[in-house]
């Protein structure tokens, strides 16, 4: 595939307008707003506040069509091979496919299957929370904690915590990732193993973070339940294809729920890895969330690229990175139930889109996946907003905000609609000198009193943040993820880049083990690393 006419147009374009500030594109055009924005799925997507023109737009679904886009979403939903490294589909749509949908992968229809697991998740998740399910002292459960790293952690994780309005009472959902024996700890702290039921999720069952963990969990269990094995089959279920490996922990392994290579981790909250999410806020919620994310693949599967809001995300993101040089994005959720958003999110952009190389192996033309950082507003306004406003790096910002929240205290959720909707407008036409010195401010002050402005940004708004504009919001973004991997021509879909630090971190557990003195044969730093932590211990 080969697109750089395309490229080539565009920078020629952003040559052409790159002086143009934000302030005369309004000017210009009091329509912009309007011809800036579109809508679906709930969300609604305001992106008149890029530095773009009408023609600038014009040029990126060039890119997009050379690309042949419309070909790569089709490939997408029939189940053809995308992942090209490791020879195999992307279908994280099918999870929320409707019954009845046909998808094929090797020729077999996963829709069934899919749906299957669903309804195990939905049965399981009630015995849990009726009390139908009770631990090995005959207490019913009242504290679930997920065991999984990366997205077998992540995207369970931000979604627990974003619909904590819609959980279930009597049940309290944690997790734990990190290998730091802390985070166990602080995890269990105050909690009663008779009434706690541990969800390890690894698709393989051989992860190191989540093997010691899940064994940290056990024999927490088993100690303080009278010290027999049998009672880890009432305290653990699990996420897993390995049912022998399973089944050796202890495990049941009916009560092992299954995974697909057709998934990638940082896709699959809505597979069973999202089981610790059903069980937090009930399957009525949890088909909503899917009914959200079903919408947002609708959408991208059948909109018009210029009224396609996965598409225009991709896009502007690319303008931004790799014609106006912006090497980093903001994701500033202002809503406190969307604090772990960014942090998804990074895993989801920088592991699909970290890629150095094409998809058939030669160096990458362009810059790839940006830094994806962010926290949420207004707390962000009193920490890091300052260099986004006044700094010498461009920081592009995706703004995203609901009408309503879920405290009766609207007042206050007014307060922060009113920042959210101020920090875009500052960033995008500033203060003038003139400006500031009409307000009397001393002479030697102007300059620091100077905002430049002409900093790009998005705004996302929704009605409520709910199960199902959560699970159209992150729809949304998986898809931009892939539409931006297919224009920089690399495969979003693996993750060797994560490989190297796991078969390295084997060899120096090894050796700070050790009883006896290990060789080290590392470089200078790492072999005086080893040996000062050996000495420490």
């Amino acid at each position: 595939m080969s697109a750089e006419a395309e490229w080539q147009a565009l920078e020629r374009h952003c040559n052409a307008i790159r002086g143009t500030h934000l302030r005369q594109l309004f000017a210009d055009d009091p329509a912009r707003a309007e011809r800036f924005s579109c809508e679906a799925a709930g969300l609604f997507l305001d992106y008149s506040k890029q530095r773009i023109t009408q023609e600038t737009l014009a040029l990126l679904l060039d890119l997009a069509r050379a690309c042949d886009l419309r070909r790569f979403i089709d490939a997408m939903f029939a189940g053809e091979i995308l992942n090209t490294t490791e020879r195999r589909a992307v279908l994280h749509v099918a999870l929320r496919a409707p019954e009845g949908e046909v998808i094929r992968v090797d020729g077999r229809d996963v829709v069934p299957e899919i749906h299957a697991t669903l309804e195990r998740m939905r049965t399981f998740t009630l015995q849990v929370s009726t009390g139908a399910w009770k631990g090995y002292t005959g207490r019913r459960i009242r504290h679930v904690i997920n065991i999984g790293i990366g997205g077998s952690d992540l995207g369970p994780r931000m979604a627990v915590r974003a619909l904590l309005p819609y959980a279930e009472p009597g049940l309290d959902v944690r997790f734990v990732a990190n290998v730091d024996p802390s985070d166990f700890a602080m995890a269990v702290q105050g909690l009663d193993p008779a009434e706690t039921l541990f969800i390890v999720c690894s698709k393989t069952f051989t992860t190191q973070e989540t093997l010691a963990n899940a064994r940290a969990a056990r024999a927490w269990c088993v100690g303080a339940l009278g010290g027999s094995s049998a009672a880890v089959a009432r305290h653990f279920a699990a996420v897993s294809t390995n049912l022998s490996a399973v089944a050796e922990f202890g495990i049941d392994p009916q009560h092992a729920f299954p995974l697909w290579d057709w998934v990638g981790g940082r896709f699959s909250l809505d597979s069973a890895i999202g089981l610790s999410i059903m069980l937090a806020i009930g399957p009525p919620q949890f088909e909503l969330f899917l009914g959200g994310l079903r919408a947002m693949d609708e959408h991208f599967r059948g909109a018009p690229f210029e009224e396609n809001l996965p598409v225009l995300l991709a896009l502007v993101g690319i303008w931004n990175a790799n014609l106006l040089g912006a090497g980093n994005l903001a994701v500033l959720p202002y809503d406190e139930h969307l604090a772990l958003f960014p942090a998804w999110l990074q895993q989801l952009e920088m592991e699909s889109n970290g890629k150095s190389v094409t998809r058939a192996g030669t160096p990458v033309r362009h810059q790839t996946a940006p830094i994806v950082w962010g926290q949420p507003g207004t707390n962000g306004q009193h920490a890091f907003h300052q260099l986004i406003h006044q700094g010498t790096r461009l920081v592009p910002c995706d703004f995203i905000g609901f009408a309503k929240g879920h405290s009766r205290n609207h007042e206050q959720h007014v307060m922060l609609l009113a920042n959210l909707i101020a920090q875009s407008e500052a960033l995008a036409f500033g203060k003038t000198p003139d400006e500031v010195r009409a307000e009397g401010v001393a002479e030697a002050l102007v300059p620091h009193k100077t905002f430049e402005g002409n900093r790009p940004s998005n705004t996302l708004l929704a009605e409520r943040l709910d199960p199902f504009t959560l699970g159209a919001l992150c729809a949304l973004y998986e898809h931009k993820v892939a539409v931006q991997g297919l224009l920089w021509d690399i495969d979003s879909f693996d993750q060797w880049g994560v490989e190297l630090g796991k078969v390295l971190a084997n060899r120096v557990l090894k050796e700070l083990s050790s009883e006896e003195e290990p060789k080290l044969a590392h470089d200078g730093s790492t072999n005086g690393l080893v040996l000062r932590l050996r000495e420490k211990r």
